[in-house]
């Protein structure tokens, strides 16, 4: 798993690339966000276009992620799901934590038209 990131007005989007199976490579994910937040950037758009597959550890991360996020008083969305990505989403009721974006703009901009604390 690869995470390339691009920091824009105090909006970080993380692109992932590979699967999130897991496992010390997939909790990268954290403590990316972790550094972040210590940075004081709380607006996160995961980008996950690239993302193959994603397994029960892998989405445990997406959630711890989401929980630092959240109560670091940030907001994390979800932008570029694939469509099996998505439906594994669908399926286990967590994009009801997620915001989930067809694109990295939609989400970015979404933080325009919204507060970014819950």
């Amino acid at each position: 798993m690869r995470i390339d990131e691009r920091i824009k007005d105090n909006i970080a989007v993380l692109a992932i690339s590979g699967s999130m199976m897991g496992g010390r490579e997939t909790c990268c994910l954290n403590d990316k966000v972790k550094s972040l937040l210590a940075d004081g950037i709380k607006n996160i758009v995961i980008d996950l276009h690239r993302v193959r597959w994603i397994n029960s550890p892998g989405l445990g991360i997406l959630i711890g992620c989401w929980s630092l996020v959240a109560q670091a008083n940030g907001n994390m969305k979800i932008a570029n799901a694939t469509d099996k990505v998505n439906n594994l989403l669908v399926m286990t009721h967590l994009l009801e934590f997620f915001g989930n974006y067809e694109s990295v703009q939609r989400a970015v901009a979404s933080y325009s038209s919204r507060p970014s604390a819950h």
